[in-house]
């Protein structure tokens, strides 16, 4: 007997329109996107120093025109000053203990390729 399987999505349709799925906390995308989240708290922040990702502790990504990453970052002081305009790859973090703060964050960073185009509507650290 024939067996319907018509309300099955085919095997390679991993992620759907919509709906938000769990994606590799590793992959070069949600790094990427976790640094663009990192650029608008540094932005907005009155800090002397620069903070910097140190570890992305969860990231999901939802296809709406773009992808649309949300990411539960801890983010970290490093000893870079503002002032500086280093780049965040070449800041170490801070190893003095009256310097050393660490922030948990929830970014929402919407990226669409084909425009080239970053919008991160929700940035809350705390």
């Amino acid at each position: 007997c024939a067996v319907s399987v018509t309300n099955v999505p085919p095997s390679h349709s991993t992620i759907r329109p919509g709906f938000p799925v769990p994606v590799n906390t590793n992959n070069p995308e949600v790094h990427k996107a976790a640094r663009f989240g990192v650029y608008r708290y540094n932005n907005s922040s009155n800090d002397l120093f620069l903070f910097k990702e140190s570890q992305i502790k969860k990231a999901m990504v939802q296809i709406v025109r773009g992808l649309k990453y949300l990411l539960h970052v801890e983010i970290k002081r490093t000893v870079c000053e503002k002032r500086d305009l280093s780049s965040l790859d070449s800041c170490h973090f801070q190893r003095e203990k009256n310097l050393q703060q660490r922030l948990r964050c929830y970014f929402e960073v919407w990226i669409t390729p084909w425009t080239h185009k970053v919008h991160i509507p929700v940035a809350h650290c705390h």
